[in-house]
This record gives C-alpha cells, structure tokens and sequence, in this order.
C-alpha cells in the first residue's frame, strides 16, 4: 500500500536525487558493475521496487538471468571477477555499518582495481541505492510495474 502517492512526494525531492544519478551516471563507474551494486543492496535492504527497477535494467543492459538469480549468493558463486566480488563486499559492508565493521584491508583490495576517485564515487553509489531504498520502502511504492526506457 503506498503511503506516500507521487503527488504529494514534496516538490524537489526526486529532482535531487536524480541529481546525484545524473552525476554517478557521467563518471567512471562501469554501468554494469553499478547495476549489480544496485540490485545487491537492495535485496539486502528488502526493496521490491528497486528490485524490480534494477533487474529488469540490469537484464535490458545485457545482464545474464544466472549472475542476477545468484547475486545474493555471489561469495560461493565462480561467475563474478575479482573486480566484482570486490566491489559487492565493499556494499555490503557500506549497507550493514552499523552492524559490521569496514576493514581496512577492504579498501587495500578495491585499489587494486579502482582509483580513489572511483573508490569514491562507488562509495556515493551505494549511499545512494540506500537512499533510494530507504524512500521507496518509506513511501510504500508498489513493485512490479517499471518499464525500461
């Protein structure tokens, strides 16, 4: 049941957020990589939309059904890179903060594969998933109807 309709969202607010997507969407970040990113955390943090939204953007972008259908599982799973793996602990660990530790080590391995400008920007990436996360399970948004554009 939404609880918040998209008239009464206040004026400015998704703007904002779009903002922040605008800027992730023109940096280095590999789309793929933040498609994955978006759809882990969001299975962490229980979002139908978002889930919804980012699997089926994820499978428009080329995704396979296999890495999607086993991403909550990617640790035992041989189907992601290094580079990947790296990068969903990284958000998980960002996503549970308050519950887990970030181990320094963690950012040690992401250099091997980022630059501290885009350890950044994975950082504001996975801030924001939570965000949107937080707002669309607040406002009671129903899952199920996104359509890729």
């Amino acid at each position: 049941m939404e609880r918040i309709q998209s008239h009464e969202i206040p004026k400015g607010l998704m703007e904002a957020m779009r903002q922040v997507e605008t800027y992730l969407r023109g940096t280095s970040v590999d789309y793929s990589l933040y498609k994955l990113l978006k759809v882990r955390v969001s299975q962490i943090n229980g979002c139908a939309y978002c889930l919804d939204m980012h699997y089926k953007e994820a499978m428009h972008a080329g995704e396979s059904v296999s890495r999607l259908m086993l991403l909550s599982t990617w640790r035992e799973a041989p189907i992601y890179t290094p580079k990947e793996k790296v990068v969903l602990d990284f958000a998980e660990k960002l996503t549970r903060i308050a519950t887990e530790d970030l181990p320094e080590d963690l950012h040690d391995e992401l250099k091997k594969f980022f630059s501290i400008e885009d350890i950044a920007n994975l950082s504001l990436a996975t801030a924001q998933i939570n965000s949107w996360n937080r707002i669309m399970r607040s406002f009671g948004t129903t899952a199920g109807n996104y359509k890729v554009q």
